[in-house]
């Protein structure tokens, strides 16, 4: 029920900023970042539900390499680039809003290479 609000907000949101657009353009891209952090919060007070129940998961798989937690940085890095680059995009600055996702690519890069490596250990053990 919840994803009907969400959607109803961003669609009033929308609407809002689109109208007021034509008034006074910043203000449509005021409306349009409200509105998208609004979603943005309701996302993540979902998300900390999931990331409860991940590290209950991760104490009974008995994880010792944190694969988890890296798997969450990821995403959140991946989530909060798109939202700030969409909002970028939005606001007609296309260069930055390619500029954010270029860094959220190698931050997500760099993040995952302690996974990295991780794997080329696992094989060199295997080998001898």
């Amino acid at each position: 029920m919840e994803i009907i609000k969400i959607g109803f907000l961003g669609i009033t949101g929308v609407l809002l900023a689109v109208y007021f657009k034509s008034v006074k353009s910043e203000y449509g891209i005021y409306i349009g970042t409200a509105t998208g952090l609004l979603i943005f919060f309701c996302a993540m007070k979902n998300l900390t539900f999931f990331m409860e129940q991940m590290r209950l998961l991760s104490i009974f798989s008995e994880e010792e390499n944190g694969f988890l937690g890296i798997l969450f940085k990821v995403v959140g890095i991946t989530y909060v680039c798109e939202f700030c680059a969409g909002i970028c995009k939005d606001a007609g600055y296309s260069a930055i809003s390619s500029q954010l996702q270029i860094f959220g690519k190698v931050m997500v890069l760099l993040t995952g290479l302690p996974i990295l490596l991780s794997v080329i250990r696992t094989i060199e053990n295997f080998r001898g």
